[in-house]
C-alpha cells in the first residue's frame, strides 16, 4: 500500500515525512525493494502480533507495512510546471491514496506561502493542481480513444464515452472520484491513473501546545470540509510525531501519556488509510515467524494464500482457520485443535481480519 503525502510548502507535510522514515523499517529488511530518499516504509499498528510473539516463542516478528512517498514542491500553477510539482505529479499517480496535509497553526516564525493560514484555500489550492493536472491527461486520452474509435475499436468506444464524462466533471472543478461510477467503469478508470481518482484523508497540522486539546477554528473548518465529501480528518501535530519517531517504545509512552495521547497521530494515519482503502490483515504464526499479512476485505482463501507465494493460490487445498481471539483465549493452537475451535475452510471462504492461518497446499 502506498500513500502520496502532498500539501504546499511550510504546512508540516516535510516534518510529518521525518517522522515517518525516523520510525521507519530499515529498507534491508526488505529484499528486492529499492528504497528511494523521498519513499518511507513504517510498520501497521498491530498488538496481536506481539502477543502472538510470545505465544509461539518466535524468533522473528514481521509487521504488515505501509510506504508514504513525499510528493515534494506543490504550489499553484505546479500542474504547468510551476515550482516543482509537476516532476512529482507522476508520483502520485503511481499510490493507492492520497494524504493531504493542511497547516492548522498560527507561528510567525514559519512563513505562510501565502502570507496568511487558511486551510480551506490551501486545501482549495492543491486539489484545483490535481484536477488540472488530470484534466490535461484525460484530454490526451480522449483524442488518442477518438481517433481508435473511428476504425472500429469497441475498447476505445467504451474508453471515449467514460472520458468525455470524466471530462465534464474535471472542468467543473469536480475530482474523478465524484463520479459515480458502476464496478466496470472503476475498473476502466484505475487504468487511467488519474490523480483525483484516489481516496484521500486530510491530515490538520496543529502546534505542539494544542496536542490532547480541543479542535482549533481551523481543524473544525477542515473536518467542515472533510464531512461534505465524506472524507476523514486526522488531527495531529507533525512536530510531536517527529519527536516521538525518535524515542525508544518506553520513552514514547511515557511521553504520549504525558501529552494525553492514547494513540499517536502518525498509528492514526496508518490505521485510518488501511479502513480507506477497505484493507485487513490474516496472521500466520509459527517458532520461525509472526506475521501479518495484507488484504482487502471480502478476499477468499486462495487468493489471500497467494500473497504469501503464488504457488500457495495455484495449489490450494484447504486453511486450518482460528480466529485470534479464541486462540489468545485457549493459549495454544494444539489444545485448540483438540477443542475443535479450529476450522478447516475451503476456496469459498471469505477471510476475516485476525484469522490466524494455516494453508495447505499441492503443486
Amino acid at each position: 500500500m502506498k500513500l502520496g503525502i502532498v500539501g504546499l510548502p511550510n504546512v508540516g507535510k516535510s516534518t510529518l515525512f521525518n517522522a515517518i522514515t525516523k520510525k521507519g523499517i530499515p529498507s534491508e529488511n526488505y529484499p528486492f525493494c529499492t528504497i528511494e530518499p523521498n519513499v518511507g516504509i513504517v510498520s501497521v499498528p498491530d498488538k496481536r502480533l506481539d502477543v502472538l510473539t510470545q505465544m509461539y516463542h518466535a524468533k522473528k516478528t514481521t509487521p504488515a507495512t505501509i510506504e508514504f512517498v513525499d510528493i515534494a514542491g506543490l504550489v499553484k500553477g505546479a500542474s504547468h510546471g510551476e515550482g516543482l510539482g509537476n516532476k512529482f505529479l507522476s508520483h502520485i499517480r503511481e499510490c493507492d491514496a492520497i494524504v493531504h496535509v493542511v497547516r492548522c497553526f498560527d507561528d510567525g516564525k514559519i512563513i505562510h506561502v501565502d502570507g496568511s493560514v487558511d486551510p480551506i484555500r490551501d486545501i482549495s489550492v492543491i486539489n484545483l493542481e490535481l484536477i488540472l493536472a488530470d484534466l490535461e491527461s484525460v484530454q490526451k486520452r480522449l483524442e488518442k480513444a477518438e481517433k481508435m474509435r473511428k476504425g472500429g475499436d469497441k475498447e476505445a468506444t467504451l474508453d471515449a464515452e467514460l472520458l468525455q464524462k470524466l471530462l465534464a466533471l474535471l472542468e467543473n472543478e469536480q475530482p474523478v472520484r465524484a463520479y459515480p461510477a458502476t464496478e466496470e467503469e472503476k475498473e476502466r478508470i484505475k487504468s487511467y491513473f488519474l490523480i483525483t481518482s484516489k481516496p484521500i484523508i486530510y491530515c490538520a497540522n496543529i502546534s505542539e501546545n494544542e496536542v490532547g486539546g480541543p479542535d482549533n477554528d481551523y481543524v473544525k473548518k477542515v473536518k467542515e470540509y472533510a464531512k461534505k465529501e465524506n472524507n476523514e480528518v486526522i488531527v495531529c501535530s507533525a512536530k510531536i510525531e517527529e519527536e516521538l519517531s525518535t524515542l525508544d517504545d518506553e520513552e514514547r509512552q511515557l511521553y504520549a501519556t504525558e501529552l494525553g495521547l492514547q494513540e499517536s497521530g502518525l498509528d492514526q494515519l496508518i490505521l485510518a488509510s488501511y479502513r480507506l482503502l477497505g484493507l485487513m490483515s490474516y496472521l500466520t504464526a509459527g517458532e520461525q515467524e509472526v506475521r501479518a499479512w495484507t488484504i482487502k476485505i471480502g478476499t477468499k482463501c486462495p487468493q489471500a494464500a497467494g500473497k504469501i507465494h503464488s504457488d500457495f493460490e495455484k495449489g490450494f487445498i484447504k486453511a486450518e482457520v482460528i480466529s485470534y481471539d479464541d486462540l489468545v483465549a485457549i493459549g495454544s493452537y494444539t489444545l485448540a485443535k483438540e477443542k475443535g475451535k479450529v476450522r478447516i475452510e475451503g476456496k469459498d471462504y471469505v477471510v476475516q481480519d485476525g484469522d490466524v492461518m494455516l494453508f495447505r497446499f499441492n503443486v
